[in-house]
């Protein structure tokens, strides 16, 4: 026996039967009207400030303290515009004025609850279109139809867009109702006008609000981005580190094996506990080159060649610096302290910075000299790499790179618990510092 079962994908009607698209349209429309226009529309909702700049104490700062009301003063003087044109009795004092504050008040009402100026300022229009009298002039008399777009201007500038096209709709709603059921024997409707005014009108300002909007999701976008990049960059840097890391490392557990395996050998009967423990040592050391082998293979790129060359440590420098000469860069070495052999963790590491900062020189600082510095001291190595400012005048422009240098470079230093320092110098060049510990038990036993 099967089941079918049958899937729904339109909600039920009234009557269980499956709605069609358009009453699902219909409705979600009605739902957006009651949320946008209804729903909370005389919530308290000030209009903010804008951000103060400049400081108080100066002349200017107390200027520029003052434009952070520029907003509330502008609205202020729309209001009196309006107010000022629903003046229009002179015979009938009280009327003008209870006209003047019926422009006044929606229009003020915007700048603490903007959807409910929208219902106050129809109100205003629906009186002021009673009690008012302008010839040719139907239902916005000339204040109250200046107060009605200033209204609709705010609102859409506060709210989102979708208000103002509610807005719209429901002024059309109004003054097709005004024409065609209360303006019968009048004449010279400012309907069209208005609608076509407000369209212009909020129309400008949804572009503002969507382009406004866009530009703020592309700034989420680009900084989210750059996060992602310095994220990438770095793991990147790891990788390349481990990959190189591991013909040193995998170098000291072959010879690990194999001092371990000729050990018993060396000695003459040795006993049978001896040779338990130096197997048991070369077991842990095939043991683990094999891991090791297995997590580079985790970490290589697809495109990655093993080196058929050991890694170079800082007896290769020579060579890097001829090389770099060649590509047109004056560079100078210095070496002070007495020259011992490091860890070869350490040399790698220190020859990799001072090839990466003779890259980045000729990559943004093209045509300038470098040196490069190299201190034996006690306790560890310290480099300096230092370039001067490049000629002003020169063929070669500068290269912005990847941004992968300076990160690499103190991704080493850290590996090895450093100190690294790098920025511009003051006669416009740049300078890497780096102090690498070294333990002298560990130079010591790698002299």
């Amino acid at each position: 026996m099967t089941e079918t079962t049958h899937t729904q994908t339109t909600p039920p009607g009234p009557a269980g039967r499956p709605r069609s698209p358009e009453l699902r349209l219909a409705a979600e429309a009605l739902r957006g009207l009651r949320q946008e226009m209804f729903e909370d529309a005389f919530a308290y909702d000030p209009l903010p400030r804008r951000a103060e700049a400049g400081s108080p104490g100066h002349p200017s700062g107390r200027i520029r303290s003052y434009g952070v009301w520029t907003p509330h003063v502008l609205v202020g003087l729309g209001a009196a515009v309006a107010m000022f044109l629903a003046f229009t009795d002179e015979e009938a004092p009280v009327r003008a004025l209870l006209c003047g504050l019926l422009a006044l008040v929606p229009v003020l009402l915007t700048l603490v609850r903007p959807v409910g100026a929208f219902w106050a300022s129809l109100a205003a229009t629906v009186v002021m279109s009673v009690i008012g009298t302008a010839d040719g002039s139907w239902p916005w008399l000339p204040g109250s139809f200046v107060s009605h777009l200033l209204v609709m201007t705010i609102v859409a500038l506060r709210t989102r867009p979708r208000t103002a096209a509610w807005m719209w709709v429901l002024t059309a709603l109004f003054g097709l109702f005004a024409d065609i059921l209360l303006g019968r024997g009048r004449f010279g409707s400012d309907t069209a006008p208005m609608l076509i005014l407000s369209a212009l009108i909020l129309l400008i300002v949804t572009v503002r609000h969507i382009r406004k909007q866009a530009q703020q999701d592309m700034t989420v976008q680009q900084t989210v981005t750059a996060h992602e990049r310095s994220r990438r960059t770095l793991l990147e840097e790891r990788t390349t580190i481990a990959r190189e890391l591991h013909d040193v490392v995998a170098h000291h557990m072959s010879v690990v094996a194999i001092q371990a395996e000729a050990a018993p050998y060396r000695v003459e009967n040795p006993p049978p506990e001896l040779e338990k423990a130096f197997a048991t040592i070369r077991e842990n050391a095939v043991a683990a080159l094999t891991e090791l082998r297995r997590v580079l293979g985790v970490v290589r790129a697809e495109d990655y060649e093993a080196p058929d060359a050991p890694q170079p440590t800082l007896a290769d420098l020579d060579a890097l610096l001829a090389n770099v000469r060649e590509a047109g860069l004056t560079v100078d070495k210095v070496v002070t302290g007495a020259v011992r052999e490091l860890p070869q963790g350490v040399e790698l590491s220190a020859y990799r910075m001072v090839q990466e900062a003779l890259s980045n020189t000729l990559r943004h600082a093209p045509g300038a000299s470098a040196r490069v510095e190299i201190g034996y001291v006690l306790g560890g190595l310290g480099l300096r790499i230092v370039n001067a400012a490049p000629p002003a005048p020169h063929l070669i422009k500068p290269s912005p790179g990847a941004g992968h240098g300076i990160t690499g470079m103190r991704e080493r230093v850290s590996m090895l618990n450093g100190e690294m320092t790098a920025g511009p110098t003051d006669d416009g060049g740049y300078e890497v510092t780096v102090f690498l510990p070294v333990p002298a038990a560990a130079s010591e036993g790698d002299a």
